[in-house]
Order: C-alpha cells, then structure tokens, then sequence
C-alpha cells in the first residue's frame, strides 16, 4: 500500500518511457471512447464529481491505472494503492479507518487496487464495510471477469467498467505523442516513418504499455547523429524494429486484401479438411499481429457454418478456444487456436445449418407479414383467451411420444422443408431421427 505519488509532476527522465509518457489528464488519454466520450456515463460522473465505487474490466494496457489516476487528480483525492501480494488485513483496515478520520474533515479517499482478482475474500471483505458507509471510493482493475474473481457482496456494491482494447489507431497516436512530447523523445530528432510506427502499433497488440516499451527500444538502439546545434537526430530503421520485436515483417495489412485472403485461405483449408495448410494461414495471421480473437470468431463461424451437426463438439471447442484466448491472449492462446483449427479440419462437414437458415430466410422477408397461428401463441389475458389464442395448443410432454401433429408455420408454408440433414458424421442420426418424426406426424395427421 502506498499514497498518491505525484506522478503527474514527476519529470525524472530516469523513468521508463511507458511512466514518463503516463497521460496526465483525461485530454490526453486515448480511447474508451464509449466510456469517456461527449455525455457517456463515466465522462458524466468525472465532470460531475459523483464517481462511485467501480471496477475497470480489460486486457493489459488500455489505462486502468492512469484512469484511476486522474479520476483522484480531477475530482482532489486523496489517492491510495494496495497490492495483494503485500496489503495484509490489518494494514487494509488500519488505512481504511484513517480515509474513515478524512471523509468526517471532508476529504475524499479513492482506494485503488490493481490485480483486485488476486486479493482472497477475507482481503476483499476488509474493504467492504468501509465501502458501504462511503468512507472510501474504491476503484479496482482486473483483467479477468469480475463475476468470477470479485465476490458477489463487493461486486454488487461497484460499478463495472468495461474498457476495450486499444486499437492500432490508438497505439500509433501515442507512438507519435511520445516522439514529440518533452516528456518522451522531443529533445531528439526522431526519424521513422508512418509504417515502422505501424510495425510497433501492430506488435503492441493493444497494449499501449508494450507500444511504449518497444518505441523505447527501437529509439535507444537507433542510428545517432550530432547537429551542428548540438542535438541529437535519431534514425530508426526497420531492421532495428525487426530486432526489437524479434519478428519478421509480414505482407499483411489487417484492413486490406491480404487480410482478407489469409482469412479465406484459413477457412478454405479447414473446409477441405487439410489441417497442415489450415496451421500454416493460422500462423501466418497470428505471427502477422492479427487478433487472435478475430480468429477465434470466425472459427467458431466455420464450426456451425461448415460442420453443424455432423459433430455438435465442433461449436463447443470453437467457443472454449475464443474464452481461452480471451483470458489468456497472444502468444499463449496460440496453441488454443491451433486445436480448434485441427479439429475442426478433421471433423465430418456438413453446411446443413447455413442451407437451412438461407432458404428459411427467403420465406421470412418475402412473408414478413404472416400471422403467427393462434394454436401457438401465447394467451396471458381472458381477453386473448377470447380470441383464440391458444386455442389448440397441444403440449408435447403430456404425450407418450413426445410428439404431435399440431402445425406450427403459416398455412402459406405447410410442408415448406427447410433443414435438409446430410449422413456426414453425427447427423447421420439426426436425419434418421427427423425421418421418423415426419412418417409419424403423417401417421397421425
């Protein structure tokens, strides 16, 4: 636990360019647009000063902690940081009783708690007193879904926060601030260009601090020449990005066709069950800076578009590969994606569930205006009950087959078919059971 340093004011150039460059307030912290944006909520209750107990939910790098930062330093806070791995109970109560002194002078106290998933539930429910009687704002950050790792009592009583990824738009401003800024390289002549900022924008995969981290690197590893005035020009070159990164530029523009191709070539080699190629434009993607949660939904896309219920496990390990790599991130989710992508190249395919929602769409916007047949329709009111609703309506279980002949699409389209199962896989099964259903709703029409 520690109080405020004034790092707003901290001009030690002994810092690492990811501290200096910190943002100082919120004209200079980038994106969360949908958080801090004209008239969005968290913009309202700064301005306002009306800010609440709340927790920031998001990957690394996107400004949790700076936010914390100058939601104190807007609203005149007192500013408290506590550590899971160093804040024992005593010590959080202890502090917790001195905000409780301050809040009765008329002093605030905002308490912030990075990693609060890793604070156990004792340590969580020494703040929750102090909370609930207002003696302290309490602001946690995590990158994990606090359902899960906040306990319910505390979280109820906290605001949650999402905060989104950085995009590669966002990195390469900051980029370009640090360049220029005093407070990062703008005593030095600073040489690169809009692509080699793209390459470290690209790398930093939303997270702003790697960004930083990597500029630094380039910068102290670059070319240096001494002016006549005696300042420094520094050349940065695409080989030292390359070395700092210890990756290879790649042909690859995420919002060009190369992007698109990549995607293709994935989705293509899955369809033609070759997962040796399916791998390789996985990698080529991943290893390009691509999001692996971009690929991840659109494996899951493929999982019901091109396998269905050939193999129903297809969906289920498609999802579980997009959790992991929500959690986890690049590069370790790689290996999630890596066998989703396998299984779902050596899974049975069949496009049975696109072919079917394709036709059953035609039908849908061509007879928007179809009545719904009243046998099925709900009747919560006598007066509904009046006119019909319901009426008809046969319940499956109370039938020893489980079964009825009762219609169920519009008259206009009785018998229209629009599932048609192929015999790949599981769905061999599925056919055979909805051949039985149809012969005995004929049966017993």
């Amino acid at each position: 636990m520690q109080n405020q340093i004034s790092i707003f004011d901290n001009d030690d150039t002994n810092q690492p360019l990811a501290s200096r460059m910190r943002p100082r307030d919120l004209d200079e912290f980038v994106g969360q647009d949908h958080l801090l944006g004209p008239g969005k909520v968290l913009q309202r209750l700064i301005d306002q000063d009306r800010v609440t107990s709340m927790i920031f939910w998001g990957p690394p790098g996107v400004g949790k902690t700076t936010l914390a930062r100058i939601i104190a330093n807007r609203t005149n806070a007192r500013f408290i940081t506590f550590s899971a791995v160093t804040s024992g109970i005593k010590e959080i109560r202890q502090v917790m009783q001195q905000a409780e002194q301050s809040r009765r002078f008329g002093d605030k106290t905002i308490v912030f708690i990075d990693e609060i998933h890793r604070f156990n539930k004792a340590q969580q429910d020494a703040f929750l007193p102090f909370v609930e009687k207002g003696s302290i704002i309490l602001i946690g950050a995590t990158t994990e879904n606090p359902s899960f790792e906040v306990n319910g009592a505390l979280l109820s009583r906290c605001k949650v926060f999402v905060l989104h990824q950085l995009t590669e738009q966002d990195i390469a401003a900051l980029v370009r601030r640090a360049i220029t800024d005093p407070r990062g390289f703008g005593d030095r002549n600073v040489l690169i260009d809009d692509d080699m900022i793209g390459m470290i924008s690209a790398f930093a995969n939303g997270d702003a601090r790697a960004a930083l981290m990597t500029l630094e690197m380039v910068v102290l590893n670059g070319d240096v020449t001494t002016g006549a005035d005696g300042r420094d020009t520094v050349v940065v070159t695409k080989e030292t990005i390359e070395q700092c990164t210890s990756k290879r530029s790649l042909l690859y523009d995420k919002d060009g066709e190369e992007h698109y191709n990549l995607i293709s070539a994935l989705h293509k080699s899955m369809r033609n069950s070759d997962p040796d190629a399916a791998v390789y434009w996985l990698a080529r993607m991943l290893e390009a800076g691509e999001d692996p949660l971009y690929i991840a939904r659109r494996v899951t896309r493929f999982a019901s578009e091109d396998v269905g219920l050939a193999d129903p496990r297809a969906l289920e390990l498609a999802v579980a590969a997009y959790q992991a790599c929500h959690f986890i991130g690049m590069p370790e989710c790689s290996v999630h994606l890596t066998e989703a992508v396998v299984y779902l190249s050596l899974a049975p395919k069949s496009n049975a569930m696109e072919v079917a929602y394709n036709l059953a769409r035609v039908d849908a916007l061509e007879q928007l205006a179809e009545p719904v047949p009243l046998n099925i329709r709900n009747a919560p009111t006598r007066l509904m009950k009046e006119q019909g609703y319901g009426k008809g309506y046969k319940y499956a279980h109370d039938y020893e087959d489980k079964l009825t002949s009762m219609q169920c699409l519009p008259d206009s389209l009785v018998g229209r078919e629009y599932y048609k199962p192929t015999e790949q896989g599981l769905e061999s099964r599925f056919k055979d059971r909805l051949r039985d259903i149809k012969e005995w709703k004929e049966k017993h029409k």
